[in-house]
């Protein structure tokens, strides 16, 4: 019994010093790993702003073609609206126009 009161600590000293130096080597891999990852990143992202200007004048121009396509279908619209709008008044004019002739003749 005494035997074990004096090797077990050992042993646990041993155990925690192992797991404290496999510790600091993880902590130093990760580091590295994240110095890496931030290089690559800072990388991208030059690479982002590089395009930033590109990105720019597509969605400029997209705007324009947008609005020029909006300004062509409304006055298309509205082309068929009014010729549709005027028959449709021919119509109510000539149906209240018999209404009225039904009317006085009763």
């Amino acid at each position: 019994m005494s035997f074990l009161l004096e090797f077990l600590p050992i042993i646990i000293y041993i155990l925690l010093i192992i797991i404290l130096v496999i510790g600091i080597v993880l902590a130093i891999k990760v580091i590295i790993t994240l110095d890496k990852v931030e290089r690559t990143v800072d990388n991208v992202n030059e690479k982002v702003h590089a395009l930033d200007s590109l990105f720019r004048i597509i969605d400029t121009t997209t705007d324009k073609i947008v609005l020029v396509t909006d300004k062509v279908v409304e006055s298309i619209v509205g082309a068929i609206t009014s010729m549709f709008a005027s028959k449709k008044k021919k119509v109510d004019v000539e149906s209240k126009v018999e209404v009225k002739k039904k009317s006085a003749k009763s």
